[in-house]
């Protein structure tokens, strides 16, 4: 985990090409990078303990940095504030900002 200008970025919010291995002019990423979403961009109903897709897509963005986050991979939100997160630091630092931590 890095913290960039403030914000909280896991190894799964960006893509550095540094870290992958060229094989035969094809770029190879390891299992926990992924390449960037394909598809539009999701709107959910946050309730307790589950969503429901409002407008359907492939991805959310998290609320603290941007990040998108699949929603087969989505485990972080918010029922008050209705927002997504990547990790529980990005739900840390949120509630951080907000004076509630």
């Amino acid at each position: 985990m890095d913290i960039i200008d403030g914000n909280v970025i896991t190894g799964l919010d960006y893509f550095d090409i540094s870290n992958c291995k060229q094989h035969d002019r094809q770029i190879v990423m390891n299992i926990s990078e992924r390449p960037p979403m394909p598809g539009p961009e999701a709107a959910l109903d946050y309730g307790h303990g589950e969503f429901r897709v409002v407008r359907p897509g492939a991805f959310v963005r998290c609320a603290v940095t941007g990040a998108p986050i699949r929603l087969d991979e989505l485990r972080y939100w918010s029922v008050d504030w209705q927002e997504a997160y990547v990790s529980p630091e990005a739900v840390q630092l949120r509630l951080r900002r907000a004076g509630r931590a």
